[in-house]
C-alpha cells in the first residue's frame, strides 16, 4: 500500500490538513467503513498499526477482511460518574503503582481528551412538587460530596481530564448538543471524531454522524493512556428507509420497531448504518432516537451519515460557524457525506417503509419484546402469570385485587398496577417533537378534568436544561405539573434504576401482598429489577404514553377503545381525544425552541453551580486514600503484579457458582439500583456505620470494591438454577454440602480453599450495559471462567479485560443438552496452548469441547497478562524505561 501524503483542505475560515482517502477507499464501502479506514491509514506505524490492516479495510467485504484484528485510534474518551469513578479509581492506584516501581506518577495520564459527565447519581426520592428537584440535588450531594471531591481532583491532577458537573444534564445529549466535534481539529489537522465511551448509549452520538460506541470503562482507561482498541474488522448491516412515518407515530414507535428487528435479524458484533431516502424525513433527534439503542438491538452502533440534517443541527445548537463549514466540506471531501441514490456493498440489507411502524411499547423484560398498542392488554395478561411472586400454598391469582390505604382514601389496586411512570432518558427526552407532544397531550388532559391516579409515582426527569426552556417557552410545564411531571432532576434517574422508593403505601402492600406492579417509562432498558426491586414488569413507551398510563393508574387497559376517565360533564375521555396533532406538534416545536436555549445552557459547561464550585478537593499528583471511606477505596487490582505476564495454564477442580438461563443481563451480575438494607451489601455497609437511608445505590458505590463484590450477582430477580424456585443473589455451596448460602458468602469460602469458579449461562449472556464490575465482581469473587451459548459484545470484551476466559458452547449445545446439573466438579484443559480456538471441559466423568472467545491477537494478549489494567501498566512501566524487577 503506498504510503499516502496529506492534502490541504480549505474552507472559508481557513485550511486544514487531512489525510485523503480518494483512491484509496472504493466507492462500494459504508460510511463508518471509511471512517475506521482514514483511522487506521493516519495512525499505522508498522507495529501496532499495520499495512495488513489497512488492506483488509480496503478489501472490506470479503470473508478475509473480516477475520482481520485491527486496531483503532479513538479521537477521544467519554464517560460518566458511576462508571468514571471506578475507572478514576484505578487511575489513582496505577499513580501509585508506577510510583511504588520508582517511575514518575503522572506519566499516568490521559494521551486523548477525556471528558466524563455527572448524570448518573440523581435519585428521584422527591416528585409531583415544585421544589422536587432542588431536594432532590441538595440529597445528592449529602450522599456524593465525597465522590464528586474525588472527581474534582481527577479534573485537577490529570491534563485533559475535564468534569461535566452535576445537573447540566445526561450525558449523551450533552455530547449531541455541544461536546460532539464531527470533525476533530488538532494542531491544524482535521479528522473525523472517534468517541468511545464507557456508556453503551454513547452510540446516540452516531445519529450526528460521530462514530462512538461503548465499552467497558477498563477499556477506557487503556485507550486514555494511549492504547489503541482492539476489534475485528465488523460487518455493516445496511438498513433501508422509505417512506414517512404515519401521524400519531412517534421516534419511539420507530426505535422499539427497529430494535426488534435488528435483535431477530442479529446483528451482535457488528455495525448498522442507515440508508435510503427515508433518512431525510428523520429530524437529527429522531436519528438520535434510533442510535442509542444500538445496544438494546445487539449492535455495536447505528449509524447515520452527515447530510443537511446534520449541518442544520450543528448551526442550531451553536456550534462555531468554522466548524460547522468544516464538517460540511470535510464529509464532501473524504466521501462521507449521504447520497440517499447510493448503496454501499452491505453485509446484509434490512428494509423498513416507514408507513408500517405503529403505537408500540416494549416489556415487561426486554426492550426487544415490542408489542404493538392495540394488543399491550392482551400481551400484559399473558406475560403476567410468569411474572407473579411465588406463594407456598399454590398460583397466586392473576385477577386478586387488593385495598390500599393511601393519603387520599383507601384504592383498589390489581396485579398490573402502574406504581412509577417516568418521563426519562436521553433516548427521549432528547427528542423535542416527543416532549413537547407529551406536554400538549398533558395540557389536553387537564383541560378534561383528568389527573394521575394517587398510587403513581410521576416524574420527569429532562436530558438537558433546553428541554425545560422549550416546555417553559410553549406553556408545557404547567400542564406536566399539574398531572405530578415536575421535573426531578436532571440526569438518568429512573432509567438507570434510581426510581427511589414507591408511594409509601404502596411499596408496604407490595412487599405485605405481593401484589405485581408495574413502571412505565420513555427509556432504553427494562431489564429484571433494574427500574425498582418493587416492581416486577417494566414497559418502554414514548413520553405521551406513558402519561396515557399515569391517567389509566393500569397495564390492564385497552388504550384504543378504554377512556382514562370522564370529563366534568361525565362523558368518557379516551387517549384519541387527548393525543395532539401532528401539525401542531411540528409549529410548537418551532415556535418554542431557539439557537440561544443552547448557548445559554451551555455557556461555561464545565464550571457547575455554587455547590460544586464550594467543594473542596485534594491536590497532588497521587491521590491520598482515606482508609475509612465507604464510596472510595483503593483497589486490589495491582496487589501481588509481578513484572512480567504469566502463561495461562489449565484450570482445574473448579466449582459452578451460578447455573443461568438466556438473556442474563449486566443488571443481573452488578445491579445499578438501591442498596436493600437487608441485602449482604447493605449489612456490610451498617457494619461501616452507614445508616439506612444513606446506603444510596450500588451505581454511586462503584468506587469501593468491598461493595461491588457483595453485589455481585445480588438483582432480587436473579434466578439460580442450582436453586430452582429461589430469586435472588444465592447459590448453593458444595463445600459445605451444597447448602444455600448467598452468592458472595459461598465465594469467599471456595476462595479461602483455592477453588476455581466458572459461571454457566445461555444465550445473549451480558446483555445490556458496558458495566465493567459486571466483570470486575466476578473476578474477584474468584470466578475464572464463563461459559455461556453466546456473549454480548460489550460484556465478553470486559471479561477478557479482568483476566476472566469466556468459552461459548458448541453450535447445539447448552447445558441442558449436555446434561449440566451445576453440581459438577469442572476442569477446562487445552489452555496450555495460547494460540488454542477450543478447549476440552470436562464434568464428572463427561467431556466435551468449546471454543475460546479470544477473538483478535490483542485479547489473547490481554488474557495473558491476566486483564487490561495490569496490561497497560506493564506497557507504562515500559515506555518509562522503569526497571523491570517484581513488586
Amino acid at each position: 500500500m503506498p504510503e499516502v501524503q496529506e492534502e490541504l483542505l480549505t474552507t472559508t475560515f481557513g485550511a486544514y490538513r487531512i489525510t485523503p482517502i480518494d483512491g484509496i477507499a472504493p466507492d462500494h464501502l459504508p460510511y463508518s467503513i471509511r471512517i475506521l479506514l482514514e483511522n487506521v491509514l493516519r495512525n499505522q506505524d508498522g507495529h501496532r498499526v499495520t499495512a495488513q490492516q489497512l488492506e483488509a479495510l480496503v478489501g472490506w467485504g470479503s470473508p478475509g477482511s473480516f477475520r482481520t484484528a485491527m486496531e483503532l485510534t479513538p479521537t477521544r474518551a467519554f464517560l460518566h460518574d458511576t462508571n468514571g469513578v471506578p475507572a478514576l479509581v484505578d487511575l489513582a492506584a496505577m499513580r501509585d503503582a508506577m510510583a511504588a516501581l520508582g517511575g514518575d506518577p503522572t506519566t499516568v495520564n490521559p494521551s486523548i481528551p477525556a471528558e466524563l459527565v455527572v448524570d448518573h447519581s440523581v435519585i428521584a426520592d422527591f416528585f409531583g412538587t415544585a421544589d422536587a428537584r432542588e431536594r432532590n440535588v441538595e440529597r445528592e450531594y449529602e450522599r456524593n460530596a465525597e465522590r464528586y471531591r474525588f472527581l474534582k481532583w481527577g479534573q485537577r491532577a490529570l491534563d485533559g481530564f475535564e468534569v461535566v458537573p452535576p445537573g447540566s444534564g445526561i450525558m449523551h445529549q450533552v455530547n449531541l448538543e455541544r461536546l460532539g466535534r464531527v470533525v476533530e481539529v488538532r494542531d491544524g489537522r482535521a479528522f473525523p471524531d472517534v468517541c468511545l465511551g464507557t456508556d453503551s448509549h454513547t452510540t446516540m452520538i452516531n445519529g450526528l454522524g460521530v462514530l462512538g460506541w461503548g465499552i467497558g470503562g477498563i477499556d477506557a482507561e487503556a485507550v486514555m493512556l494511549g492504547e489503541t482498541f482492539g476489534m475485528l474488522v465488523p460487518r455493516v448491516v445496511g438498513f433501508r428507509l422509505t417512506g414517512a412515518l404515519p401521524p400519531a407515530v412517534t421516534a419511539t414507535d420507530l426505535v422499539l420497531t427497529v430494535t426488534q428487528m435488528l435483535r431477530a435479524h442479529g446483528v451482535v458484533g457488528s455495525f448498522v448504518e442507515f440508508f435510503g431516502e427515508g433518512v431525510s424525513h428523520l429530524s437529527l433527534a429522531d436519528r438520535a432516537t434510533i442510535a442509542n439503542m444500538s445496544p438494546e438491538s445487539g449492535a455495536t452502533c447505528i449509524y447515520f451519515p452527515i447530510d443537511d440534517e446534520t449541518i442544520r443541527y450543528l448551526r442550531f445548537t451553536g456550534r462555531p460557524p468554522e466548524r460547522v463549514a468544516l464538517v460540511e466540506a470535510y464529509a464532501k471531501r473524504q466521501g462521507l457525506w449521504h447520497r440517499p441514490e447510493h448503496e454501499a456493498a452491505y453485509t446484509e440489507v434490512i428494509e423498513l417503509d416507514l408507513g408500517t411502524v405503529t403505537p408500540s411499547l416494549a416489556g415487561p423484560r426486554r426492550p426487544q419484546d415490542r408489542v404493538p398498542l392495540s394488543e399491550a392488554r392482551a400481551s400484559h395478561r399473558r406475560t403476567l402469570p410468569d411474572l407473579l411472586p411465588a406463594v407456598p400454598d399454590g398460583p397466586t391469582d392473576p385477577a386478586q385485587r387488593f385495598t390500599v390505604g393511601l393519603p387520599g382514601g383507601p384504592v383498589d389496586l390489581g396485579h398490573g398496577a402502574v406504581a412509577i411512570a417516568a418521563i426519562t432518558s436521553c433516548t427521549n427526552t432528547s427528542n423535542p417533537a416527543v416532549m413537547i407532544a407529551a406536554g400538549l397531550f398533558a395540557r389536553n388532559a387537564v383541560a378534561a378534568g383528568l389527573r394521575s391516579r394517587p398510587w403513581v409515582k410521576t416524574t420527569l426527569s429532562p436530558g438537558s436544561l433546553v428541554v425545560t426552556d422549550y416546555l417553559d417557552r410553549a406553556g408545557l410545564s404547567a400542564p406536566l405539573d399539574a398531572l405530578g411531571f415536575t421535573t426531578a432532576g436532571y440526569g438518568c434517574m429512573t432509567c438507570i434504576g434510581a426510581s427511589g422508593p414507591l408511594i409509601p403505601a404502596v411499596q408496604d402492600a407490595v412487599r405485605a401482598e405481593g401484589i405485581a406492579v408495574a413502571a412505565v417509562l420513555s427509556g432504553n432498558r427494562n431489564f429484571d429489577g433494574r427500574i425498582n426491586p418493587d416492581v416486577r414488569m417494566n414497559y418502554l413507551a414514548s413520553p405521551p404514553l406513558v402519561i396515557a398510563y399515569a391517567l389509566a393508574g393500569t397495564m390492564d387497559i385497552d388504550l384504543a377503545t378504554e377512556p382514562l376517565g370522564v370529563d366534568a360533564a361525565g362523558r368518557p375521555v379516551r387517549m384519541a381525544d387527548l393525543w395532539p396533532g401532528e401539525d401542531e406538534v411540528a409549529r410548537l416545536v418551532e415556535q418554542a425552541l431557539s439557537p440561544e436555549m443552547f448557548a445559554t445552557a451551555y455557556r461555561d459547561v464545565f464550571a457547575g453551580d455554587e455547590r460544586w464550585k464550594g467543594l473542596d478537593a485534594p491536590n497532588g499528583a497521587v491521590f491520598d486514600w482515606d482508609p475509612g471511606s465507604t464510596y472510595i477505596r483503593h483497589p486490589p487490582f495491582f496487589d501481588g503484579m509481578g513484572a512480567d505476564a504469566q502463561e495461562p495454564g489449565d484450570i482445574r477442580g473448579a466449582r459452578v457458582l451460578a447455573l443461568l438461563g438466556d438473556s442474563i443481563t449486566t443488571d443481573h451480575i452488578s445491579p445499578a439500583g438501591a442498596i436493600p438494607a437487608a441485602s449482604v451489601a447493605g449489612r456490610y455497609l451498617a457494619g461501616q456505620g452507614v445508616a439506612p437511608a444513606a446506603l444510596n445505590t450500588y451505581a454511586s458505590r462503584r468506587g469501593n470494591h468491598e461493595v461491588m463484590m457483595r453485589g455481585c450477582f445480588a438483582n432480587v430477580r436473579l434466578r439460580n438454577r442450582l436453586l430452582p424456585g429461589v430469586e435472588g443473589g444465592y447459590t448453593r455451596n458444595f463445600l459445605a454440602g451444597g447448602a444455600q448460602q448467598t452468592i458472595f458468602d459461598a465465594a469467599q469460602d471456595y476462595r479461602a480453599a483455592g477453588v476455581p469458579l466458572v459461571v454457566i449461562g445461555g444465550k445473549e449472556y451480558g446483555t445490556g450495559s458496558s458495566r465493567d464490575w459486571a466483570a470486575k465482581a466476578p473476578a474477584l469473587l474468584g470466578v475464572r471462567v464463563v461459559l455461556a451459548e453466546s456473549f454480548e459484545r460489550i460484556h465478553r470484551a470486559n471479561l477478557i479485560g479482568m483476566g476472566i476466559l469466556p468459552l461459548q458452547f458448541r453450535p447445539g449445545d447448552t447445558a441442558e443438552s449436555l446434561g449440566l446439573a451445576g453440581d459438577e466438579t469442572i476442569d477446562v484443559v487445552g489452555l496450555a496452548d495460547p494460540a488454542a480456538e477450543r478447549v476440552t471441559i470436562r464434568a464428572d466423568g463427561r467431556a466435551f469441547d468449546v471454543d475460546v472467545r479470544l477473538d483478535t491477537p490483542r485479547e489473547r494478549e490481554l488474557y495473558r497478562h491476566g486483564g487490561v489494567m495490569t496490561f497497560v501498566l506493564r506497557h507504562q512501566r515500559a515506555r518509562a524505561g522503569v526497571a523491570t524487577e517484581s513488586r
